[in-house]
């Protein structure tokens, strides 16, 4: 096939100009890259606050952002307005959320391994703590020893549910480092433990299954494991956390948010479950409201064996290909209703033959170096597992909307990577005699 990008991958303010270049938000691309340089994240905030929006809408008991897919504090505000809480995950999402407005009432803390400053900070803030093992039961047994506080608390389940997704983002199964097994008979002993605890103000259970979920029978599946604790013991909240997956190459088609939620309330009312039905999607919301912006440098072309093109970003910008396999699609800016009858190989600067970003990427025939190259649907997962491999300098991220483009993460100068390297003290230049 050879058509042109499909649209859906593209997001909600995406349209052609007078010109014929792409404009995200009323912003040419071109004018992106000439202002901001590349590589470059772009945002569509309509598109942000509009999956936001309809996140609120579609869960009565609330929605939570989940912050590991992409955080930075104007995300963070965004979210925030929308009505939306804040799932964090460690101590720097944590502190980043702070900083963005958000107060007790707005943050859930997760991880599998809290550490005792970690707990403190939470409890300090006000946070509602997630809780997913004995050893932290113990931790916040421990704190409350010594300052009697009690945070709002719910514990984490594992329902034995294998969603059909990548190994390394599967974390329903019984073989999970997530969360108190049902199988095993944790969930029930930390349940029980839970209500009987003066540390914490027990008030619901959250689940996980996954990232990148298509199918709505495996949130039933889980909600069918769960609901006995949930009714038995008439606790006020199920958090379904996140998982719902989006369209990242042609052909796929993936559930919106409401239909996501009409599904899980479905199976939580044949269940009879009256808690609080609650969600944190992530991917969901910022996945396609964003693409990244390249220049092409190189077009090397392998006679009987493939042409690789080379960009001035990769598996640092955008490692979901390397570590998952992911697939992507690319195109040209200043054409995006041309046909893409040319098959390349897209791959990043780094010194790895793995730093890939598209395997079989389709282009239109008249690519050339100096090409402005997009890839849709980068909002998740490229600027938070982001690195800095072979010192490359991290992207500027901007938001665009009604025309206007604002910065909201700059692009890292050379200085930057010299921001927490203390140097070689004086004099201790070990001798070689």
């Amino acid at each position: 096939m050879s058509r042109p990008i499909p649209w859906n991958l593209l997001a909600d303010g995406a349209a052609v100009g007078d010109d014929g270049w792409l404009t995200i938000g009323g912003c040419s691309l071109r004018d992106l890259a000439h202002e901001f340089g590349t590589p470059l994240f772009v945002y569509d905030e309509t598109h942000l606050r509009s999956r936001c929006r309809e996140a609120v809408r579609a869960f009565s008991g609330g929605a939570a952002y989940a912050t590991k897919a992409f955080l930075c504090r104007a995300m963070a505000r965004l979210a925030l307005e929308e009505g939306m809480r804040l799932d964090v995950a460690s101590s720097g999402e944590l502190y980043v959320a702070v900083a963005a407005g958000a107060t007790g009432a707005d943050l859930v803390f997760h991880g599998n391994n809290k550490s005792l400053e970690e707990l403190r900070y939470a409890r300090d803030v006000g946070a509602t703590i997630v809780v997913d093992s004995f050893d932290e039961l113990d931790r916040l047994d421990a704190l409350h020893a010594a300052d009697g506080l009690a945070p709002r608390a719910l514990v984490r389940i594992t329902p034995g549910v294998e969603a059909h997704t990548h190994e390394f983002i599967r974390t329903g199964q019984a073989d999970s480092k997530f969360g108190f097994g049902v199988a095993s008979g944790d969930a029930a002993k930390a349940i029980e433990r839970a209500r009987s605890s003066s540390s914490i103000d027990f008030d619901g259970l959250h689940l996980h299954i996954g990232s990148q979920v298509f199918i709505a029978d495996f949130f039933h599946q889980a909600i069918d494991v769960v609901a006995p604790f949930v009714n038995e013991f008439e606790l006020g909240e199920l958090s379904i956390g996140g998982g719902l997956g989006v369209a990242y190459v042609d052909g796929e088609e993936a559930p919106t948010i409401t239909q996501w939620a009409r599904a899980v309330q479905d199976a939580s009312d044949a269940a009879g479950i009256r808690a609080r039905l609650t969600a944190e999607p992530g991917r969901a919301i910022v996945a396609a409201a964003a693409l990244t912006l390249y220049t092409v440098g190189t077009v090397k072309e392998l006679p009987d064996i493939r042409t690789y093109v080379s960009v001035d970003g990769g598996m640092s910008d955008n490692p979901r290909p390397v570590l998952y396999g992911s697939g992507y699609e690319a195109f040209l800016p200043r054409a995006p209703l041309a046909e893409r009858p040319r098959v390349v190989r897209l791959v990043g600067k780094h010194c790895e033959s793995g730093d890939v970003l598209v395997r079989d990427a389709q282009v239109p025939a008249d690519l050339a170096v100096g090409d402005l190259l997009a890839t849709p649907v980068t909002g998740a997962y490229g600027h938070s597992m982001g690195s800095n491999y072979n010192k490359i300098l991290r992207p500027a991220v901007v938001f665009v909307a009604d025309g206007d483009a604002r910065l909201v993460v700059r692009r890292e100068g050379l200085e930057d990577l010299l921001s927490n390297d203390v140097g070689e003290p004086k004099g201790s230049g070990a001798s070689l005699a």
